[in-house]
C-alpha cells in the first residue's frame, strides 16, 4: 500500500522564509514582500509543519534562525535569485509596450523630485503603468525588486546596464523664517553659532564640513535623522540650517541657499536597470524616457552608458 506524501511546499511559503531570515524580523521582512505580519507569520509556520522542522526559535526579540533554518536558507536564496533571473530574461523577450515597469529612487527624489519627472514620460508612454517604490536601500534590479533604479552613485551590481544622466548641485540651507530670527551665517565657521540640521548615524555631513575647515561632531547638531525626507522637513519648517538638494531649495518658497563659498560634493544621478530586462522594449522606452526627463530637468547631457 502506497503511503501517502505531503506535497512539496508552495514557493510562497519558502519565499517568505528567505525573506524573514534575511531582514532579521516578521516587520522588516512584511515591508519586502508586501504582506501583514500575521500573514508572514502563518507562512512560517505552515513550512515548519509541512516540513516537521523547527526553523526559528522563537524569542524576546524575535525570530532567530535554528541550525536547520540556516542550513536550507542558503538553496532557497539561491532557488530565489535563479527565479529572478528567469523572470528578468522572459520580461527582456516581451515587445508589449503596455504593461507596467517599475521604478525606485531614494524617498526624498522619489517625493519631492520625480513626480515633476513623470509628466513627459507619461504623456510619451499612457498604457505604460508606472509602479514607484521609494526605498533608500539598494533594490536588487536582479531579483525584480524594480526594473528600473535612479541612483546617487554608481551600482556595482554584475548584469547592470548604468548611465550617468547628470550631476545635482548641493547647497548648504534654511528657512527665510529661521534665517530672520537668528541671521544669516557669513562665513563657513558661523554655523557652529547655529541649529544645525544633520544625520543621525552617519559621518557624511561631519566628514563634509571638516573638508571645509568646519570642526563639528555629531553633538552639534541639534536636531538629527538619518531619513533625508524628514531632515528636509525640519529645514523647511525652519527649525535650522541643513543641507539639501539645490533644486529642491530654488523651488521651495521661503528657502534661501546659504553660503555659495562651500565646497560641496555633487550628487551623481545614475540610471539603471538589468541587462536583461533591459532588452524589453517596455522598458527600454521608459528607461530612455527617465533619462531624457532627467538630463533636461538639471540641464546636463546625458553621459554615455555603461556595463558593471
Amino acid at each position: 500500500m502506497n503511503e501517502l506524501v505531503s506535497p512539496d511546499p508552495d514557493w510562497t511559503l519558502w519565499r517568505s522564509f528567505e525573506a524573514v531570515v534575511a531582514e532579521g524580523s516578521l516587520s522588516s521582512a512584511a515591508r519586502r514582500l508586501g504582506l501583514s505580519q500575521p500573514t508572514l507569520g502563518r507562512h512560517v509556520e505552515a513550512l515548519e509543519k509541512q516540513l516537521g522542522l523547527a526553523l526559528f526559535d522563537r524569542t524576546l526579540k524575535g525570530l532567530k534562525p535554528t541550525e536547520a533554518g540556516l542550513k536550507l536558507y542558503e538553496p532557497v536564496r539561491a532557488a530565489r535569485r535563479a527565479l529572478g533571473e528567469a523572470r528578468a530574461i522572459a520580461e527582456g523577450q516581451s515587445v508589449d509596450l503596455a504593461g507596467s515597469v517599475r521604478i525606485t529612487a531614494s524617498a526624498i527624489f522619489s517625493h519631492h523630485v520625480l513626480p515633476g519627472l513623470l509628466r513627459p514620460v507619461r504623456a510619451a508612454y499612457p498604457d505604460v503603468a508606472l509602479e514607484i517604490v521609494p526605498s533608500d536601500s539598494v533594490e536588487n534590479l536582479l531579483l525584480r525588486e524594480a526594473d528600473i533604479a535612479i541612483r546617487m552613485f554608481r551600482p556595482t551590481q554584475l548584469d547592470l546596464v548604468t548611465r550617468r544622466i547628470c550631476d545635482i548641485p548641493l547647497v548648504c540651507c534654511a528657512h527665510k523664517s529661521y534665517l530672520d530670527r537668528r541671521g544669516r551665517p557669513q562665513a563657513p565657521n558661523d554655523l557652529k553659532k547655529h541649529d544645525l540640521i544633520g544625520l543621525d548615524r552617519s559621518d557624511l555631513i561631519i566628514a563634509g564640513a571638516r573638508a571645509n575647515g568646519i570642526d563639528i561632531s555629531r553633538a552639534d547638531f541639534v536636531l538629527r535623522t538619518d531619513s533625508q525626507t524628514l531632515g528636509w522637513a525640519l529645514v523647511a519648517a525652519g527649525l535650522g540650517i541643513g543641507f539639501a538638494q539645490k533644486n529642491m531649495v530654488d523651488k521651495t518658497p521661503g528657502m534661501e541657499a546659504l553660503l555659495p563659498q562651500l565646497a560641496i560634493p555633487v550628487l551623481e544621478v545614475w540610471l539603471t536597470a538589468h541587462r536583461e530586462l533591459f532588452t524589453s522594449r517596455r522598458i527600454r522606452a521608459i528607461y530612455d524616457a527617465l533619462s531624457e526627463a532627467l538630463g533636461a530637468a538639471f540641464r546636463a547631457e546625458p553621459a554615455a552608458s555603461g556595463k558593471g
